[in-house]
């Protein structure tokens, strides 16, 4: 599984790049990767899955190999969600399994509740398939308004991409990224960056900031409703040092993840399953041994159907 195929998906505005590992012949599985990252996120993990399933890993619009978004059109999450239809559609997938990372797994499990019956697992690593307002109301608009100001400045701003060393740009990544592991932050610059005559730049879009700015939280009333769609198996597989030590400052409190796991048991019976693994945010790249037999029990296992209401 150490070989892979590079894609590429023709969109509105471009196209979006993906990779591919296995026969197209095999049951598909797409992977997501997490917020600001790309699809050489599970370059480490994949060769330990199981040979009979056909892994595309696609890099998000203005992540990656990917075209970054038209002028003037925001990167919400919906749109995200959007991508993954366009990419199912291109590969002529009518039911697949998601893989999401972080970021990944939030996007792939909204599209899983608004789009049932084409997911049959969903696999969270280190993620949740929907995010609560609750740990965050008071700021909500706060968000709305920074994501729209910080885009106008970058437009407004017309700054050319700054250069770095490849030594520069990985000790920036590395301080700004402090769960990724030298060679795992490597191999995301590798796919995150393009040489040019004096260096490196970054390729992905620099209206993407925060993910505050682009995420839909929602509320308990929806997220019950929104689940209780889903169609899908699921396991999310939590790092016991993970999600809640990175990037996202008001969670760190645990408890605030318990709700969700409580409620996706409740509706979703036999078909949920949770994990804790040792390990960081970054665990499927840093130490992909910790996960891999997990997610291939999982995705090898029969399908169990939701009861019928």
């Amino acid at each position: 599984m150490g070989l892979f195929s590079e894609l590429k998906m023709a969109v509105p505005w471009g196209h979006i790049a993906a990779k591919a590992w296995g026969s197209q012949q095999s049951r598909p599985v797409l992977c997501l990767h997490g917020w600001l990252d790309n699809a050489n996120s599970f370059d480490r993990l994949i060769p330990h899955l199981p040979k009979d399933f056909y892994y595309v890993a696609m890099d998000f619009g203005g992540h990656g190999l990917s075209s970054h978004y038209s002028p003037g059109l925001p990167y919400y999450q919906q749109n995200f969600v959007s991508e993954i239809r366009r990419v199912s559609a291109a590969l002529k997938w009518s039911r697949f399994s998601i893989m999401g990372h972080s970021f990944g797994g939030i996007v792939g499990g909204t599209f899983s509740c608004i789009f049932p019956e084409m997911v049959d697992k969903l696999i969270l690593l280190d993620s949740t398939p929907l995010v609560l307002d609750s740990n965050v109301m008071e700021n909500l608009l706060t968000y709305k308004r920074k994501g729209i100001e910080h885009t106008l400045q970058v437009e407004e701003a017309k700054e050319p991409s700054r250069v770095l060393s490849r030594e520069e740009m990985l000790q920036r990544f590395l301080k700004n990224n402090s769960h990724v592991g030298e060679e795992c932050g490597e191999l995301l610059l590798q796919r995150g960056t393009t040489q040019v005559a004096t260096g490196l730049v970054l390729n992905r879009d620099r209206r993407i900031a925060l993910p505050e700015h682009s995420l839909d939280f929602i509320s308990r009333e929806l997220f019950v409703h929104s689940i209780k769609k889903l169609q899908a198996n699921v396991l999310i597989v939590k790092a016991t040092q993970g999600y809640y030590d990175v990037r996202r400052e008001h969670d760190k409190d645990k408890e605030s993840v318990l709700p969700i796991i409580d409620k996706l048991k409740s509706v979703l019976k036999e078909r949920f399953q949770f994990v804790e693994v040792p390990g960081n945010h970054y665990v499927h790249m840093n130490q992909p041994h910790h996960v891999a037999g997990i997610i291939s029990s999982f995705l090898q296992s029969r399908a169990s159907t939701p009861a019928q209401l």
